[in-house]
């Protein structure tokens, strides 16, 4: 390895909202820190534009905020809480409604723009003596020896670490490089995002209405508009992507029986594929894999980036105690820690959700019965739905001390 090459204890390949938010959370405990990004985040943006890329941040993942500091710059960036959730099957009809104000909280979650909590991160990260912010940059290639990680940029410089963290999205180059395989499958859907504007108020709920193409959810924003994911076979979403305005607008209405009136698209629309993904391993001596670089789900429960800040917050935990012991950061006796806190949850959360998918997917009769008749029995056994509801909150107690209660 070069001798000429900056080093550093710990490099993140991927400043966005995962990788920024483990960045974060490492700084101050005695670590040089370099993050790795294409391009910094937006500044500013026009008044009263939404960005299609929102999130539907849980309780722990606004406590991991909180700690960090930034959830009060999100506040004043923007953010919508929601305090009711309702969902219903378009073929058997049955239907389940989940009420804050049941669990003793306040509101459900946040619908935030993955924009403002990047630019929130990132400009704290620029305020930490710890962390080298590599922006705009690029990685090339990745020579690893003895755990140890020598980075090559497009540019023609180089790094070095001790500890190489891929943050850097379902096509990770950083998995790549490493070998790592993946296991899973394209759905053959996509997921149109858009933003638009009910006739009626969206009452500070999250909707969502399962179609045999593909689930179809409304998240509430603060001015009154609702983001969209609606997520449908390839060909359904190639022919509602075609459509003019007026007529995507009349398909979404009748799509979601107008039960907040008529919707009506405000600006662009964008379809992005979707498929499950699960890397074989998160870990290798000297790298680590988190966020969407480790797994990648789909949408219809928005648990996406809430996994990934879980992902952040334990591999924290999992560096934290390697350095109490006097251990090398990353030494797999180190690594294998977040890995087993943080793999078989995810690979449930995944199967769970695969699971939803193919379920409401199906309009045979029997199956649609069934399903109803489950929505129907959940929202009456207040036991079982609030155990749901605390899922997913992130209310649970075996949580990282960044998301604990």
């Amino acid at each position: 390895m070069s001798d000429a090459a900056r080093d550093f204890d710990v490099v993140v390949v991927g400043g966005g909202m995962v990788g920024a938010a483990f960045a974060a959370a490492l700084s101050g405990k005695g670590l040089s820190i370099a993050v790795i990004e294409a391009r910094e985040p937006a500044r500013d943006w026009p008044e009263g534009e939404i960005d299609l890329r929102v999130s539907a941040l849980s309780r722990a993942s606004q406590r991991i905020l909180e700690r960090l500091d930034i959830w009060s710059r999100v506040q004043v960036l923007g953010s919508s809480p929601y305090r009711h959730m309702h969902v219903w099957d378009a073929v058997g009809g049955g239907e389940i409604h989940f009420d804050s104000e049941s669990v003793g909280q306040a509101d459900l979650g946040h619908i935030v723009e993955n924009r403002v909590i990047q630019l929130a991160l990132w400009e704290s990260l620029e305020q930490l003596d710890d962390v080298t912010l590599f922006c705009p940059g690029a990685i090339s290639d990745i020579e690893r020896e003895r755990g140890r990680s020598h980075l090559l940029f497009t540019d023609g410089r180089a790094i070095e670490c001790g500890l190489l963290v891929g943050a850097d999205g379902r096509d990770s180059l950083v998995r790549s490089l490493a070998g790592i395989e993946t296991e899973g499958w394209d759905y053959g859907q996509r997921a149109i995002v858009a933003n638009v504007r009910p006739a009626e108020w969206h009452q500070e709920t999250a909707w969502q209405r399962f179609l045999p193409t593909g689930p179809l959810a409304l998240l509430p924003l603060a001015d009154g508009r609702c983001s969209i994911v609606w997520s449908a076979t390839d060909a359904r979403a190639a022919a509602l992507m075609a459509l003019d305005d007026q007529d995507f607008s009349n398909a979404l209405t009748d799509a979601f029986e107008a039960r907040l009136g008529r919707l009506t698209v405000e600006g662009p629309r964008a379809a992005v594929p979707l498929r499950l993904q699960h890397a074989k391993h998160y870990v290798q001596h000297g790298l680590a894999l988190i966020g969407d670089a480790a797994h990648a789900i789909h949408p219809l429960a928005g648990q996406g980036v809430n996994l990934g800040f879980l992902d952040a917050a334990e591999l924290v935990v999992a560096l934290e105690h390697a350095i109490g012991c006097g251990r090398d950061i990353g030494g797999l006796w180190a690594l294998r820690r977040y890995e087993r806190s943080r793999r078989g949850d995810n690979m449930l959360m995944l199967a769970a959700m695969d699971a939803f998918k193919r379920l409401f997917s199906n309009d045979h009769p029997a199956i649609s019965a069934v399903r109803s008749l489950g929505l129907e029995v959940t929202d009456r056994v207040k036991p079982v739905k609030r155990l749901f509801m605390t899922r997913a909150l992130g209310l649970g107690v075996d949580l990282p001390p960044l998301a604990a209660p």
